[in-house]
């Protein structure tokens, strides 16, 4: 399964609606965002969670601490050092049947000691993706909403998968928000 072009990604995101909003092209403002050579840079929406992590001894994502997270609307945020906060894309996805994805976090921010963690968006997932985002440095580092956070490499199969996410009916199809760990 090779990467696929900018060319490829521009016809099947208007063909199946794959993301919206779409950026045909890179946007340079700021940290950049939209189809690059071959992927799609995410941007990052002005919602977040963060953990409030103090009496907690554990994190379980079989049990989530749910209650443990602050709401927050921000255009940017300072992830504390050594810990973590939740965003997600600005963008929602619609995958197709033969696509999966593969997303690592953006240079300028990997350059901060920010490390992005989206886990694939299987075949037939879609949603506002979440983003876990770390920050590993020992000092808090700001991120920004509205603009790059990840990049998405696009890989097309070539066959088709016995059973998608929406077969499966996955527990995290068609999220509208961001969303916390869930126990099956």
């Amino acid at each position: 399964m090779p990467a696929k072009s900018d060319r490829w990604i521009v016809e099947m995101a208007l063909k199946h609606e794959m993301i919206k909003p779409f950026s045909e092209s890179q946007v340079r403002l700021g940290i950049s965002y939209g189809v690059s050579s071959y992927g799609y840079d995410i941007s990052l929406a002005d919602e977040f969670k963060i953990l409030k992590s103090a009496g907690l001894t554990e994190l379980d994502p079989k049990n989530p601490p749910v209650d443990q997270f602050i709401d927050t609307k921000a255009e940017s945020i300072l992830v504390p050092a050594n810990s973590f906060i939740l965003g997600r894309t600005r963008e929602y996805f619609k995958i197709p049947r033969d696509v999966i994805t593969v997303c690592m976090g953006k240079s300028t921010y990997a350059r901060c000691g920010i490390v992005i963690n989206v886990t694939p968006f299987e075949p037939e997932w879609e949603g506002f993706a979440t983003i876990s985002i770390s920050n590993t440095a020992p000092v808090p580092v700001r991120v920004y909403a509205n603009e790059g956070i990840a990049q998405l490499i696009f890989l097309e199969a070539a066959e088709l998968c016995t059973e998608s996410y929406a077969d499966k009916k996955g527990k995290y199809q068609a999220q509208q928000g961001i969303t916390t760990s869930k126990s099956d």
